[in-house]
């Protein structure tokens, strides 16, 4: 006899859902963190700064998340180090938010008019003073919806992490489906959770694009 209750099953899964949250606020902010300095990095002057920045993107983003978990848990494992999975799960997503984040970030960047670069090295900036009082600034204005639109990238990634044994929501979602032989009814209410994670983050994306290009056109 089944003992589950929908409430039941609703439950532990918000319970698991917590992890994804945890997960994904993890990333995105470890993933901005690495993604801020590979920026500097990326439109530096240092050539050698460029090409590494150049060969990361290409590596983390031309490679399916995946496959980067796997070497990410199992990897090190070769080496006689035994890595939990939350921390593989961690790592592996920091350094692929931060290969998608220094792009969308870049491209702000250079979004930014050529007489701003001019301007302020007539006034005798530093290439650190023109980026953290000239173009951060104005490139932070355009950044802001499509950092937040790929947040939700970020909580649909963390799905991923159940491979490598790190219970999440999806994790959770197999385990119970496992148990209780109601696939319709649990990932019924999986997709629910991520749907209820995802659609405020989507629609923020939306309003904030459209609320900062009204204020740039008017400014």
């Amino acid at each position: 006899m089944n003992e589950f209750t929908d409430w039941d099953i609703f439950r532990n899964l918000l319970l698991a859902a917590r992890w994804t949250v945890v997960l994904s606020i993890v990333s995105f902010i470890g993933g901005g963190i690495v993604g801020a300095l590979l920026l500097l990095m990326r439109i530096g002057n240092g050539r050698v700064g460029r090409v590494f920045t150049k060969v990361y993107i290409e590596l983390f983003q031309g490679t399916p998340l995946l496959m980067q978990l796997f070497l990410a848990f199992f990897g090190l494992g070769l080496f006689g180090i035994d890595v939990p999975a939350w921390l593989a799960a961690a790592v592996a997503l920091i350094l692929w938010t931060a290969a998608f984040l220094v792009e969308i970030w870049r491209g702000c960047v250079e979004s930014i008019a050529k007489g701003q670069w001019e301007a302020s090295s007539s006034l005798g900036m530093g290439y650190l003073q023109q980026m953290r009082y000239v173009i951060l600034p104005q490139a932070l204005r355009i950044a802001v919806p499509p950092t937040v639109g790929f947040s939700v990238q970020v909580v649909k990634g963390t799905a991923l992490t159940s491979i490598i044994g790190f219970v999440e929501l999806a994790k959770a979602g197999t385990v119970l489906t496992n148990a209780t032989f109601q696939p319709f009814t649990v990932y019924g209410f999986v997709a629910l959770i991520y749907f209820c994670l995802c659609w405020p983050l989507s629609r923020s994306s939306q309003v904030l694009e459209r609320k900062l290009n009204v204020a740039h056109r008017n400014h």
